[in-house]
């Protein structure tokens, strides 16, 4: 992925339209972040108003979303959900019948549902907004609880913040896990966040955050290749297990075992980027103790095998360990 079109439109919202300039209209070469070619784009240039008030000048036309290799769609106002632009629409149509990446932030999908382009696939868009998606757009299998949908290289994500998830999760797939990890750090966030929207919806904010259970995960990180039962974990937390199991799940949005394998994968992919290592070191060293299991966990997560992901992504140097 090289070039990126953000496709802008009378209304658009200033905080998803950011998001889509952070992930991927910044010039990151000094960190060895490959720059991509980012351009705003709408189908009238000119001044482009904001939901908020202000407008953005905006010169180039839809044209260089034809050629991009992604297209970013920035939520409408409510009104066009079902009445979009038709040369937006076409746009968004064209670029999936040739196999580009197709991202949309937020209530951006409807732009997607109107092209029906999501007919058939697997969607999300804001929590609040799902119900109306599933009856207008009745096509569509609507995902209330995630924080993002990819069905082929089409992206829906949920709110806001989930769109950088979103973005965060494509760039994972085009530059690896460790260009990845380096781009969430200069934007101070979790690379990879677990949970869905389900932890957002009509519910009260704790009145206070239990810090042992940061312990407890910066210990779980740091002992991957441990057998790690939910007893041994309540137990360092000074908890029972059903009490840890469900607090656990309530603070990150994943159950002590899904978690733990999510953060066993991501090591296991910074392995395959960074060193040599054969298939079972890694395989030992993240925890998941055979190649068997590691090939499994790869193909159900990222659809891809250890060794072709490392043929996509390796950037060991010629000093890393030989292969064991």
């Amino acid at each position: 992925m090289k070039t990126v079109a953000c496709v802008v439109q009378p209304g658009f919202a200033p905080f998803e339209f950011g998001v889509a300039c952070e992930a991927f209209g910044l010039d990151r070469t000094e960190d060895g972040v490959p720059n991509f070619d980012f351009r705003v784009v709408t189908a009238e240039p000119g001044a482009i108003p904001s939901k908020l008030g202000f407008s953005l000048n905006v010169d180039a036309d839809l044209t260089f979303a034809d050629e991009a290799d992604l297209v970013v769609i920035c939520p409408v106002p409510r009104e066009l959900w079902n009445a979009g632009d038709p040369r937006v629409l076409d746009v968004v149509r064209r670029a999936v019948a040739r196999g580009a990446w197709v991202l949309s932030v937020c209530s951006g999908a409807f732009v997607l549902a109107e092209a029906g382009v999501l007919d058939g696939r697997r969607a999300t868009t804001h929590w609040m907004y799902a119900d109306v998606m599933a009856r207008d757009y009745p096509l569509i299998e609507v995902d209330p609880d995630v924080l993002y949908v990819q069905d082929g290289t089409i992206i829906t994500s949920a709110g806001t913040a989930a769109g950088l998830d979103a973005c965060l999760h494509l760039l994972r797939q085009e530059l690896g896990a460790e260009l990845t990890n380096t781009i969430a750090r200069r934007m101070v966030i979790a690379p990879q966040r677990d949970g869905g929207q389900a932890q957002f919806i009509s519910r009260p904010l704790p009145v206070a955050v239990n810090q042992s259970l940061a312990s407890v995960t910066d210990w779980m990180v740091e002992n991957l290749r441990e057998g790690l039962s939910v007893e041994q974990l309540a137990a360092r937390a000074h908890m029972s297990p059903r009490t840890f199991a469900r607090r656990f799940k309530a603070d990150h949005g994943a159950t002590p075992a899904a978690w733990l394998a999510r953060q066993r994968l991501i090591h296991a992919q910074r392995l395959l980027e960074k060193t040599d290592f054969g298939l079972d070191r890694i395989a030992d060293e993240s925890g998941f103790g055979s190649a068997a299991v590691l090939r499994q966990n790869f193909a159900r997560t990222l659809g891809m095998t250890p060794t072709a992901y490392r043929a996509r992504f390796s950037c060991a140097r010629s000093e890393a360990e030989p292969a064991a």
